[in-house]
């Protein structure tokens, strides 16, 4: 029998792809500024559109690392590099609860949206901490619930594929992040919002690894 976690890399890998697409919680590149030189890993990168414009930002000598658990997603992003003739990007394939890098190896990480929908927000936020340099920071916008989703909705696969059903509250999404390692968070921007009858707020956060 499949685990909740198979079932949603399934359905994130499938037929859930084009819903999340295109949804954005926030941006990420406007909180940062950017050096040249700088290592960047952006997790759950999709068809690479913030990973290419890191890429520009951080120039020759620097290095914009898109990872994503969906292959299809990745030979978009592929595609668009070559394109548009960028070479100091690379396109992984992992998850984005053991990431496939050595310690401290990044400047900055970045996530738009995607890490509501890992089972375990804490090993997320620990590799995080684990991969960036000391001094390194993150910004993540993703979705966090008002009020805690009733079970039947937190155990359905197609609903966390769905960037729904993964949503924790504002106070327990802010606990992951502590977790992992990370003191003195900051709330850059918040948007709330209603999806599917249940209120929503969209968070943009940063905190950097001492």
């Amino acid at each position: 029998m499949q685990s909740l976690t198979e079932s949603i890399q399934e359905r994130y890998t499938t037929e859930a792809t084009d819903v999340c697409n295109n949804l954005s919680c926030g941006s990420n590149i406007d909180y940062l500024n950017l050096q040249p030189g700088q290592w960047v890993l952006d997790l759950g990168c999709g068809a690479g559109r913030e990973t290419l414009e890191v890429a520009k930002r951080v120039g020759q000598n620097g290095m914009a690392i898109g990872l994503d658990i969906t292959s299809k997603m990745l030979t978009v992003a592929q595609a668009s590099a070559r394109e548009a003739d960028i070479q100091n990007t690379r396109f992984v394939v992992g998850a984005i609860e053991k990431l496939p890098f050595a310690d401290n190896s990044f400047d900055v990480v970045i996530s738009n949206c995607v890490i509501n929908h890992a089972l375990d927000k804490s090993q997320v936020y620990r590799e995080i901490f684990r991969v960036l340099k000391n001094g390194g920071k993150f910004v993540v916008s993703d979705a966090v619930s008002k009020e805690p989703l009733p079970d039947h909705i937190k155990n359905d696969p197609a609903q966390w594929a769905a960037c729904f059903g993964g949503a924790l509250t504002e106070q327990e999404y802010l606990g992951s992040i502590a977790e992992g390692g990370f003191s003195n968070t900051d709330i850059l921007n918040k948007r709330e919002y209603f999806k599917n009858g249940y209120e929503f707020a969209s968070l943009t956060i940063s905190a950097e690894k001492p």
